[in-house]
């Protein structure tokens, strides 16, 4: 059995949502937890599971953060965890894969697909074998009960629906 433990020294999760329909506001979850467990070095047969704590939530904005950790968003007294498990990975090719997994927001669990880049596999100074990954894809925030919004006098909404975000992940093996 190998277990990749997550890094977090080394690793971070971004998201970026339009904003008034004319600029991207971006933001970090900056406690989560990733472990992917195989019966391999090889991440194809493995299972992937995350962990984001809600309130851990900053956008550089003391306000606009409460404001996302209350009921209107993420309710962050009632849905402490954003999670996310793995039932298929893909190869595209040599270095990228299509990682298919149930996301759960809210309490509410809707299969999701994300891009993933392998970045490489090195030994640290330490010998310690580590591995980088990028993981890139979208979201429809509304499906995940995340529906709170205002309309523009100009026209459009204040927050888009849309919710890119970018995961650059590093691990270390653990060999057990």
């Amino acid at each position: 059995m190998a277990t990749w433990n997550l890094d977090k020294a080394h690793s971070e999760i971004e998201f970026k949502v339009r904003h008034m329909m004319i600029s991207s506001v971006k933001g970090q979850f900056h406690d989560f937890d990733i472990t992917v467990d195989s019966s391999t070095e090889d991440v194809m047969n493995a299972a992937i599971e995350v962990s984001i704590q809600t309130d851990s939530i900053n956008t550089k904005n003391e306000q606009r953060d409460q404001h996302l950790k209350s009921a209107d968003f993420f309710n962050v007294e009632t849905f402490k965890t954003i999670s996310f498990q793995s039932t298929d990975i893909k190869k595209v090719d040599d270095d990228e894969f299509n990682l298919t997994g149930n996301l759960t927001i809210r309490n509410v669990t809707k299969p999701v697909t994300f891009q993933v880049e392998f970045g490489g596999i090195a030994k640290d100074p330490w010998g310690n074998k580590k591995v980088g990954y990028t993981v890139t894809g979208k979201i429809n925030r509304e499906e995940f009960g995340l529906t709170w919004n205002a309309a523009l006098e100009t026209g459009g909404v204040m927050v888009s629906e849309d919710v890119k975000f970018q995961a650059d992940v590093q691990f270390v093996l653990s060999e057990g």
